[in-house]
């Protein structure tokens, strides 16, 4: 058999249509099976993943729903100071801003009590009710602890104002699962890109199924940088400003829905920013070049739009263009990955012929 024939018999394997539909079928099971498993185990820590991912709408609502003033004292250096900057002994109020169930009895947001600062039994610092506090049910008697951390720890617990809502009793365990169901996907993609290289490296030569390291590593680094950059950079402006038109009313978002909307953009963002790890790949087994990505950015600037007005929360001109701006520059970047990595495609004989 002569070097060409053994080449076109490695690059398809033979594989009738049968045999491709069976071996897609074997990669999309272990790809369920390998979500259901990332799904468990996000499944135990969903509530931390829930307080990690409503952390840019409770700011925002935070925003949106407070009224700033300035801080105006009678000397001019009056300044509003962490809980943790408070000594032992110092006397203020305390104000409740959610409704708390204390023994029996269940205090009203609102409601103001005189508090201290000092030990308990056990030499440990807290605040205290300073005076007792009479409910419908029972009284509260004076040195009770209040819900304040007075180390300045980041407990990441939203207030009153900054809390969504849910609409039907299974809404919470829907959105648990929802929440752990992406993160599942998420802790996946490593695993996930290893069952699509194996599908498509039949069609490949020997020598080209060497890059599904470098394409596993590119890509989940890119799909990470992705996901971050959408939940740090482009989602705080989008939702401050769909939150600003919206200060004529009373804000109240449902949970599902906010997290509905931020994890498909941490997803589709993840995934736009495959572009560059995939053009390393491609240009390396000589697939793409960098003249055909230059000759191709017209079309390439239309599907750009498209996908930015897809993703982008909103339809104005200003939000577009943040989520497009990026993946301008990633498909520039690309054109400069092709260009440094590109190479002709040479099959297994030329290759073994050039090491010879």
């Amino acid at each position: 058999m002569n070097p060409e024939e053994t080449n076109t018999e490695d690059l398809g394997k033979q594989m009738s249509f049968l045999e491709h539909l069976d071996e897609f079928r074997r990669r999309l099971v272990n790809s369920v099976i390998i979500v259901v498993i990332a799904f468990i185990l996000c499944w135990f820590v969903s509530d931390k993943i829930y307080n990690f991912l409503s952390v840019p709408i409770r700011q925002a609502l935070s925003e949106a729903q407070r009224r700033e003033l300035p801080i105006e004292g009678l000397t001019g250096n009056e300044r509003i100071l962490p809980l943790n900057n408070l000594q032992e002994g110092e006397i203020g109020r305390y104000v409740f801003d959610r409704a708390t169930k204390l023994g029996v009895s269940v205090v009203s947001p609102g409601t103001s009590v005189q508090a201290i600062v000092t030990r308990d039994a056990t030499g440990n610092l807290g605040l205290f009710t300073d005076e007792p506090i009479f409910t419908n049910k029972a009284i509260i008697p004076k040195g009770i602890r209040l819900p304040v951390d007075l180390e300045g720890k980041d407990v990441n617990e939203p207030s009153a104002d900054e809390r969504l809502i849910v609409t039907t009793a299974p809404e919470g365990f829907t959105l648990y699962v929802t929440v752990s169901l992406y993160a599942g996907i998420a802790l996946s993609v490593p695993f996930l890109l290893f069952q699509i290289w194996g599908f498509i490296s039949p069609a490949l030569y020997r020598h080209e199924r060497a890059y599904v390291t470098p394409f596993i590593a590119l890509s989940s680094v890119s799909f990470v940088i992705g996901a971050a950059f959408a939940y740090y950079i482009l989602f705080p402006p989008a939702v401050k400003y769909l939150l600003g038109l919206s200060s004529d009313f009373q804000l109240m978002l449902r949970a599902t829905d906010y997290f509905e909307f931020i994890t498909l953009i941490m997803l589709a963002m993840g995934i736009i920013f495959q572009m560059p790890a995939i053009t390393y790949v491609l240009s390396r087994i000589g697939l793409v070049s960098a003249a055909l990505l230059i000759r191709s950015w017209k079309i390439a600037l239309v599907v750009i739009l498209i996908v930015a007005a897809v993703v982008s929360p909103t339809g104005d001109i200003p939000n577009l263009m943040l989520f497009a701006t990026p993946m301008m520059f990633l498909y520039v970047v690309s054109i400069f990955i092709a260009w440094f990595f590109g190479r002709r495609r040479k099959k297994d004989s030329e290759v073994e012929s050039l090491e010879a």
